[in-house]
């Protein structure tokens, strides 16, 4: 599964991985006003994930939505620049070239690519 943030109308929507962790960093003690370092972050994602698992954030974060929408906006707010930060996404790499597939066609057991980089199998003919 990959993760993948998308955009909707002039919006980011984060991906998975990212909604995850700041609904969990949302829903842990660690405060805006306390500044806390990327250290103390991981370590509170890591722990009310743990503690809660992602459905329990998910609950929680929304019972706050529903129970004190005017702060949780701003707090979730907060997460999701805070875990953008921290845990930065991963850079799209381009898919390796005809190359790059080439040299490893040996460790495939006789499997070569084309110039378009598509890997076929390659069969031993009869005698």
């Amino acid at each position: 599964m990959m993760a993948t943030k998308t955009s909707l109308a002039g919006y980011e929507v984060p991906g998975t991985f990212e909604a995850v962790r700041a609904g969990a960093l949302f829903v842990s003690a660690l405060q805006p006003s306390g500044s806390p370092s990327p250290s103390q972050v991981r370590r509170a994602v890591a722990a009310t994930l743990q503690r809660l698992g992602v459905r329990g954030c998910a609950a929680r974060v929304a019972g706050e939505f529903g129970d004190h929408p005017d702060t949780a906006v701003a707090r979730m707010s907060w997460a999701l620049a805070t875990i953008n930060t921290i845990y930065p996404a991963p850079s799209t790499t381009p898919a390796p070239g005809p190359r790059s597939l080439a040299f490893l066609s040996a460790a495939w057991g006789g499997r070569r690519s084309n110039e378009l980089g598509e890997v076929h199998v390659i069969r031993a003919r009869r005698a």
